[in-house]
């Protein structure tokens, strides 16, 4: 999406992830990215003929939907670590179960997670306390710092290139039910996280001030 020129709330949220993301690594502190992504669940309808020498794999054309499942990226791309959470829903219910798991499971001995995430509906503290009495919501609210991608512009979610290779290395293809598609994700993110494959990002806030020029408001 293209963002507005001359906005000052976009180059506002665009500058603090950027300089989020500049600042050095603390384990304590670690950055951590989230974004969703859904995949139709798609069940054959005829058996697929195999992959033969000199012959590639054929599926017939025709498939039977079973289904979306929702999927909640969770990506630290300085620790080399994601995991991706599969729902049957996106609800905000399931968006706080994920920050949860994130701070009571994955970083529980840490200070405080910086979190960035873009700007959908269920992306909020209130979230929290949809799901949990609020003693409990708030408790793993203070867990995390909280920043925002600007609106039409999520592309500065690192989370968001992570989803990216999810798809092309393993939704690119028919999954036919939920327990598959939870047994192929895990694979995949097991794998990557045991080769520690990380994230290096390289456009700052002096990069967006020449070359996002439009973007800020022009002072006389």
């Amino acid at each position: 999406m293209i963002p507005p020129k001359a906005n000052a709330a976009f180059v506002a949220a665009m500058e603090d992830v950027l300089d989020l993301y500049t600042r050095p690594h603390d384990p304590a502190r670690p950055l951590v990215c989230l974004d969703e992504t859904s995949k139709q669940l798609t069940i054959e309808t005829r058996a697929p003929i195999p992959m033969r020498p000199g012959q590639p794999a054929r599926s017939d054309y025709e498939y039977e939907r079973n289904g979306v499942a929702s999927l909640f990226m969770v990506f630290a791309p300085l620790e080399g670590w994601r995991h991706v959470a599969v729902r049957a829903r996106r609800t905000a219910i399931d968006y706080a179960h994920v920050l949860r798991d994130l701070a009571d499971i994955h970083f529980p001995q840490v200070d405080k997670i910086n979190l960035v995430q873009d700007n959908l509906n269920t992306h909020r503290r209130a979230s929290l306390y949809e799901a949990f009495p609020a003693a409990e919501a708030k408790r793993i609210a203070d867990r995390f710092e909280w920043h925002y991608t600007p609106k039409h512009g999520s592309w500065l979610n690192i989370a968001e290139c992570e989803l990216s290779v999810l798809a092309r290395q393993c939704l690119a293809r028919r999954i036919p039910d939920q327990a598959s598609l939870e047994t192929e994700v895990t694979a995949w993110f097991q794998n990557r996280n045991n080769a520690q494959t990380k994230t290096k990002w390289h456009f700052t806030t002096e990069d967006a001030r020449t070359k996002l020029l439009h973007l800020y408001p022009q002072i006389d």
